[in-house]
């Protein structure tokens, strides 16, 4: 074989393979979760699906523990390319989207997966839409009940809950453990071990699932199931990042948002909460749960004006706040 047909064939056979290498399109993914933990294993499940889908062309890099910005940048950050798609919680963003911060009030949250389908729901109607215009949205989705969880002290009516240090996730979270007398302290969750081992705070407001993630149990043996709140969460992508897509990965993109993955993730959310209570329960710890909160006589009163403060100071927006929280009350039971 002559030189210059072997050195055209090696020439066709790399920019066979540069080509090849060109198809793939990685995107880089940032989430607060630790690697390993119940919800980091969610959405691998979900990059896999779309890696699966796109036939190998997409692939979704996950950075998780804060590797690319810490929790209350990671919007912002998805917003200025540093990264291309974030899970996080909107309300880290202190202010930033006060109407979607509306389903962490009390009264909304039944299980993960119904709360989750209320926040899409909100979305897809154009209700809280304007909040994300920055960034491509892909899916919203809630956790679970969110109960108190201390490391000695019953929680059986309001007053006991006066004067407790309670690590909150979000300003909407911290003024209803203020209604009720505790002292609400602001710190990322992985934080929150130490936090608790070291008795800098008392105790922790959070679903079930992240007292497994975050190994909480280990630290804190009384709770109190009340289902006092859900967290908004967001999976969204850079609008540049998703427009440079081809078609067929935008479409891949598309085929995994929405309705199913908000459903999917509450659900999954939903298995994860049994498996940090069973993990309460085998250690031998102390639950209370106290049922329909609200209807409650000795929380109603504090909890209802919580509501309607919060409601009150965010009636100005195009959609006010009075109405976005009728519709998650009336998508609650369309939900279910």
């Amino acid at each position: 074989m002559k030189l210059t047909t072997v050195l055209a064939a090696a020439l066709t056979s790399c920019m066979a393979i540069n080509a090849a290498h060109a198809d793939v399109h990685k995107l880089r993914l940032g989430h607060f979760w630790p690697p390993g933990s119940s919800v980091d294993n969610v959405i691998s499940d979900w990059a896999d699906k779309v890696k699966t889908e796109s036939q190998g062309e997409l692939e979704i890099e996950i950075y998780p523990s804060q590797t690319l910005a810490k929790a209350p940048q990671s919007y912002t950050a998805t917003v200025n390319g540093i990264m291309d798609i974030t899970v996080t919680a909107q309300g880290y963003m202190a202010g930033r989207f006060p109407i979607t911060q509306v389903i962490e009030l009390p009264g909304i949250v039944k299980t993960a997966e119904n709360a989750s389908c209320v926040l899409q729901t909100l979305y897809e109607n154009k209700l809280i839409d304007n909040e994300y215009q920055d960034t491509h949205p892909l899916f919203f989705f809630a956790h679970g009940p969110g109960h108190l969880h201390t490391n000695a002290k019953q929680i059986l009516t309001p007053e006991d809950v006066n004067g407790l240090r309670i690590r909150r996730a979000t300003t909407v979270v911290a003024e209803i453990l203020t209604s009720l007398g505790a002292q609400p302290i602001g710190m990322p969750a992985p934080e929150t071990y130490t936090a608790a081992q070291r008795k800098v705070i008392d105790g922790v407001a959070f679903p079930w699932q992240a007292m497994k993630d975050f190994r909480l149990n280990e630290q804190l043996s009384s709770h109190t199931e009340l289902a006092l709140y859900t967290l908004a969460f967001i999976a969204t992508m850079n609008n540049n990042a998703y427009a440079r897509l081809p078609d067929k990965l935008k479409a891949v993109i598309d085929q995994n948002s929405g309705m199913t993955w908000a459903r999917t993730m509450g659900r999954k959310l939903d298995d994860l909460d049994a498996a940090g209570r069973a993990e309460a329960v085998a250690a031998g710890h102390t639950i209370n749960t106290i049922d329909k909160l609200t209807e409650n006589p000795q929380w109603k009163t504090v909890l209802e004006k919580v509501v309607n403060d919060y409601l009150e100071a965010n009636n100005n927006a195009p959609i006010n706040a009075e109405t976005v929280y009728q519709k998650a009350l009336e998508y609650k039971q369309a939900c279910s």
